[in-house]
């Protein structure tokens, strides 16, 4: 049987990721993604993690009035990406079973591909300015969650709040949910 401290100085994870964002003036958007994580511990309770995670494109729409009365809507693929960096502290044990709160910080960043009228002009700044613009935003994300292990193999589950900074803060929930492996 392996000490009890073999399989404790780092982790490196893959993941499936639920990301519901709540742009300003509009409907909650649900995405989906994958995400890779790698930690390594300074001390028994604690570890540094980074992590990157890619969500699908999904579509959203907006409809636009001008002064005129005139309705124009556009659709555009919003993927986003996000890279965050920071300590993860586990709560209580380091046996086989580990509860743990993290605080981690990093960007957001929203990317298109839009389909509005030829020569509009305005496909950007209408369909994704409730996501901050085509860009990249400043991100943190408090969270907690709970690991199983089995020897070096391991599933982990996390939950938080991911919110970007742009004009104001936007809340959004974020889970994930993967394979870990302890070295």
């Amino acid at each position: 049987m392996p000490h009890n401290n073999t399989f404790n100085h780092g982790e490196v994870a893959a993941y499936g990721d639920y990301f519901r964002v709540s742009p300003s003036g509009g409907s909650a958007v649900n995405y989906l993604g994958l995400g890779g994580r790698v930690g390594f511990n300074v001390f028994r309770y604690g570890a540094l993690e980074a992590e990157m995670n890619y969500d699908f494109e999904r579509n959203n729409t907006t409809i636009s009035t001008n002064g005129t009365g005139t309705t124009t809507t556009f659709t555009a693929r919003i993927r986003p990406i996000t890279g965050l960096f920071g300590p993860k502290f586990q709560i209580g044990s380091t046996g086989p079973v580990r509860a743990f709160v993290e605080g981690k910080a990093g960007f957001i960043e929203f990317s298109t591909n839009c389909n509005a009228p030829a020569g509009s002009g305005s496909c950007f700044a209408n369909s994704i300015g409730g996501f901050g613009g085509n860009s990249t935003h400043f991100a943190a994300f408090p969270g907690g969650g709970i690991e199983f292990f089995a020897g070096p193999i391991g599933l982990r589950m996390e939950a938080g709040d991911e919110i970007w900074v742009n004009n104001g803060a936007y809340n959004n929930l974020r889970v994930t949910f993967g394979p870990s492996i302890r070295f």
